[in-house]
């Protein structure tokens, strides 16, 4: 029988073509996602190529093709699953309540990606999006989250809804975006710097985060 998967909607650079609703076809998914993040960090994001990674899931090269519409499609599926998973561990810290407010989420934040900058197959090519490196043969590497936003602008608004009543002040949106950057840049220095991440950086990042997002302009 033929799996039943569902269109994604609305399609963007970085979308699947479909999601599986079956089991058998939700593993094999899962299975592409996880052999894509292993040779990202065997081979690097612009060596990878769609054959190798149905090869390394063991499953034929035309079941990939109905889930992805090529490498792009298969790197923003990644991306949604590490930002899903991240976000998912920070709900479970701060579920009984966010300690010391905005500092509290910002700390615990950091604390979350650093741990799977160190653990995550492929997350250090590959987080919410590319991680310094030319995109190569990808359609659009700045669009593989949302179709209008661009990854980490799509990222705070994920982060922003998380935080709730934290985050509800007139001047919360644009701040959160501006301190996405902030991280994203300091965060790519601390790893460039040590592979574990220099703590360091990763604490004067927290520093700059808590200060700017203590209170944002209206």
């Amino acid at each position: 029988m033929k799996a039943q998967t569902a269109p994604v909607d609305p399609p963007h650079a970085g979308a699947p073509r479909r999601r599986p609703v079956q089991e058998r076809s939700l593993r094999r998914y899962e299975r592409l996602l996880d052999a894509c993040a292993g040779l990202l960090d065997e081979a690097g994001p612009t060596a990878l190529t769609t054959k190798e990674v149905a090869a390394r899931a063991q499953v034929p090269i035309g079941t990939l093709y109905q889930f992805f519409s090529g490498k792009d499609s298969l790197l923003g599926a990644l991306a949604e699953r590490n930002l899903e998973r991240f976000l998912h561990r920070l709900a479970a810290r701060t579920a009984d309540g966010t300690p010391d407010g905005v500092a509290g989420f910002v700390d615990v934040a950091v604390d979350e990606f650093v741990a799977m900058k160190r653990t995550v197959a492929g997350f250090g090519h590959l987080d919410f999006g590319l991680v310094g490196t030319d995109p190569g043969d990808l359609a659009d590497d700045e669009h593989l989250l949302d179709a209008d936003l661009d990854n980490n602008a799509a990222v705070a608004v994920r982060i922003g809804a998380l935080g709730g009543d934290l985050f509800t002040g007139p001047g919360f949106p644009l701040a959160l975006r501006v301190a996405l950057e902030c991280a994203d840049a300091v965060l790519k220095l601390a790893f460039r710097v040590d592979p574990d991440g220099d703590p360091a950086l990763i604490g004067e990042c927290k520093w700059l985060l808590r200060g700017y997002l203590a209170a944002p302009a209206d």
